[in-house]
């Protein structure tokens, strides 16, 4: 078990024991599925779910989903001027996503 599970696995019986975790929405339901994210393990998107709830995506996801976004106009463009700006955007986003993922990647360990 990483430290990062660890860290999890304690607040979840934290939040059991002072009773936080009874009668949410959803409760007793199994998780939806989510192939938008399929970069990120379960523990983590059960976290980014909940973030996303209140509001509050962490700037990987809104990264991933420019980047997403970036792909698919990268493959509709025809002309080669405007294919080579959209790939320069796209592969600054790629970076920030990757450096946005080891930082939190880093903060877990």
């Amino acid at each position: 078990m990483s430290g990062s599970d660890r860290i999890a696995e304690r607040r979840i019986l934290k939040a059991l024991a002072e009773g936080k975790l009874t009668g949410l929405a959803g409760e007793g339901k199994p998780l939806p599925d989510h192939p938008e994210a399929p970069f990120i393990d379960a523990g983590m998107g059960v976290g980014f779910r909940m973030m996303a709830e209140a509001g509050a995506l962490p700037p990987e996801i809104a990264l991933k989903k420019a980047e997403a976004a970036l792909q698919q106009r990268l493959a509709a463009e025809t002309d080669p001027d405007a294919r080579r700006m959209l790939m320069a955007e796209l592969a600054d986003i790629s970076m920030r996503r990757a450096m946005a993922e080891e930082t939190r990647r880093s903060f877990f360990r």
